[in-house]
Order: C-alpha cells, then structure tokens, then sequence
C-alpha cells in the first residue's frame, strides 16, 4: 500500500482554515521516518521552514486528528518557538512542554494523551495562557516537588540539545509530549535571523489574505491581535538589508579533485559550491531624496559590504552610467550625490535586468509611476513618510528607514 503523503491531503484538511492554509503552502512538508510523529525545524542549509512527518503515524489517524497536529506544528512557528524564543538558560525539556500547553490549549482533536492543560497532570493549570507563563509555574512545580514532566531525569542524563528534548520523541500518552523537537537547536543565530524575517514576511502575507476575505478560521481573537502588534511593530531595516542579500545568494557549482564523490568516489571528482550574491543598489538622486536618508543608506552598505560585493546605480529620470562603480567587498565608501532631476524607476529596471543581477535595491522616496517587472527580487527603501505615502502600490517589499 502506498505511503500516507501529507502534501496531497494538506488543502483539503485545511479548507475550512485559510490563515493556516496560506501559513501552510509557504512551509515545505517532507516525510521521514526518523521521527516517530511530526516536527518542525528550520533547515540550517536553506533557512527554510520544514515540517517532517511519519507517513505511518499520519496514516492511522482521523482527519480531525491530522488537521489538528497541522496546526500545532505551524503554531510553533508562528510562536518563534524554533527561532530563540526560549529564555536563556532555562530547562529545554521544560520549556518543550511549555510550549505544548500553550499550543495545545487551542486545539480539540489532537491524539488522545497529549500534553493539555485543565487534564490529567496539568488538571489545575488554566487554558490560554503564553508559553512563558507555563514555563514559570512548571518550574514552581518542580520546586516544590510536584514534577509534572514524568522523565525530566532522564532527559537530563540523555544529554539533551539546545532546544531539544529526546523525551518528546515518543507516542502520545508515554509522556504526553507526542511531537520532536530536537531539531530547533540545529540552525546558526544567522540562519534563524533570516527565518525570523522570512517569517515576518510569511504571516504579513497571511494575514492580508484573511484580512481581505475576513475570514481567520479558528484562529482566536487574542493570537490574531498578537499577530498584528508583531506586524506593526517597527521594523529592523538594517537586519531586512541582511536578509535580502542572503536570501539572494546563488550557488556556483564546479567539480574539484580535492572532494570526494560521494556517489562515484576515486572515479569521479567531487562538487564543490561557493555562494555569492550579486546585488545592484539603484540610488534615487532626484532632488526630492533627502541627503540623510542617503548617508544613512551609505553607511549600512559600509557594513554589508562584509558580507557581498554590489554594483552601485545613480539614477534620477536615466541612470548616470559614468557614475556606476562596484562596491568591493570589505570596501569603506563615503556618500555622495551626482545628480538632481526627476525620477524614472525604469531606467535601473531596465539595467539590472539585463545585466543579470540575483537582487535589486531601490533607495528611493517612490515619487513617480510604477516600473516594469523585475527579474530578480527587488525591495525598495524610503522614509517612514513616503512608506505610508506612497505614489504607487506595489507588493514587494517596502522599508522605511527612520529619519534621525
């Protein structure tokens, strides 16, 4: 019989549910049966949200069951649970089951046994409260020897990860705790940075959708404004500038006697990969572009140039082709202005996209009409005012950069 494939049951599962739908197609689902039930990760390699699922354990269950597991899954990231929301020092086995009794008060039809609160154990805990709030009065529990976390010892002597748990590797019931979470402490501080914006990015698109259509499913209403507040807090634009480089890395690939072959070894030579991005940055140099918003865009360049090498593009209505300049990695530049006319977005368009450039960065204050398509990814960059302003829409990335 054919194994369960959870992407061909995922839209129908989630039909009723259009926050966590559009939450689910921007997260890749992959079998593996290295873990018992079901996990999330973030991929150290890609900075990509993963789901990993048992096809065996996923087959045996009700839709009901399956639908809620989806969710609580995707719950933990919407929590930042992978992504280093977990205090400092604190127990991890601790935490993991934290942060199981805050999901899981939002869910019915999960597998009978799992970790609940106002059931079994956890009879005396209220539902809805944040995972920082269960971590606190399971550590008072523990204290006052009323441990709640059957096999914490255990876990301890196992040597858990950061962010792990081996204990929640089991089946619902041996310990409650039915899904893995000893994948979270396998991605860098840098790789999670990246899946932090993405994820930002991700629950922005989201909540667009359910906000248009007004319809959230079964999300409620506290974690909805939770989610807003996020969304509208300000945002870091020099950690967005990061991540726009990284994310726009490609891999070049060449053959090299050095690595072995791993599929043909001593035979064939090996693959070696080297990422670089090549990023053009079109500066905006109409008149109506302030000269702060320039020296504070030149200034965070000083510092991404650490991490890729740019070509730099002067515009106003054409692009000032004897002003372009490469911008060497490592190099330290100090601002300049070259011109002062109009603004015409296409220009740059036009430049980047037939000198096959991996991203596109506007600094701009978006006054003039919408540009043609780009190839690559493009964002742009313009003041608090002129983002909330703007004389076009567009949905690509925007980022204010705040005005001293």
């Amino acid at each position: 019989m054919k194994a369960f494939d959870l992407n061909t049951h995922v839209a129908r599962l989630l039909l009723n549910e259009p926050f966590f739908a559009a939450l689910s197609r921007r997260v890749d689902k992959r079998e593996s049966k290295a873990i018992p039930t079901a996990a999330v990760m973030v991929n150290p390699h890609t900075a990509q949200f993963e789901m990993l699922y048992n096809p065996d354990f996923f087959e045996n269950l009700t839709d009901a069951n399956r639908r809620d597991i989806i969710k609580h899954e995707l719950y933990h990231i919407i929590f930042e649970h992978l992504t280093g929301r977990r205090p400092d020092g604190e127990n991890s086995r601790l935490w993991n089951f934290a942060t199981d009794l805050a999901i899981n008060s939002h869910l019915g039809d999960l597998p009978e046994g799992c970790l609940k609160p106002g059931q079994g154990p956890f009879a005396d805990y209220p539902s809805g409260q944040s995972s920082e709030w269960y971590m606190s009065k399971l550590k008072k529990d523990k204290e006052g020897g009323d441990d709640k976390t059957e096999g914490d010892k255990q876990g301890k002597d196992k040597g858990e990860g950061e962010g792990g748990g081996k204990g929640g590797d089991g089946p619902p019931g041996d310990n409650g705790q039915f899904d893995s979470h000893e994948h979270w402490g396998e991605a860098g501080n840098v790789t999670k940075e990246i899946a932090k914006e993405r994820l930002k990015e991700t629950l922005r698109k989201a909540t667009d959708e359910c906000s248009r259509s007004n319809n959230w499913g079964s999300v409620p209403s506290d974690i909805r404004k939770d989610i807003m507040k996020r969304l509208s807090s300000m945002v870091d634009w020099k950690k967005v500038l990061r991540y726009f480089v990284k994310t726009s890395q490609k891999a070049n690939k060449s053959t090299s006697i050095k690595r072995i072959n791993r599929r043909y070894p001593y035979i064939h030579p090996g693959r070696k990969t080297s990422r670089q991005a090549k990023i053009a940055i079109s500066i905006d140099q109409s008149g109506s572009v302030c000269d702060d918003m320039l020296a504070q865009f030149f200034s965070e360049l000083n510092k991404l140039s650490e991490l890729a090498e740019f070509t730099v593009i002067p515009f106003d209505c054409s692009v000032a082709t004897d002003k372009i300049f490469v911008w060497k990695k490592g190099e330290k530049r100090v601002w300049e202005r070259v011109r002062y006319g109009g603004t015409d977005f296409n220009p740059p368009t036009d430049y980047v996209n037939t000198n096959g450039f991996d991203g596109h960065i506007l600094l701009t204050d978006l006054c003039a009409p919408k540009p043609k398509a780009s190839k690559c990814q493009r964002m742009w960059l313009t003041t608090e005012y002129y983002a909330k302003h703007p004389y076009f829409q567009t949905n690509e990335r925007v980022i204010a950069i705040p005005q001293k």
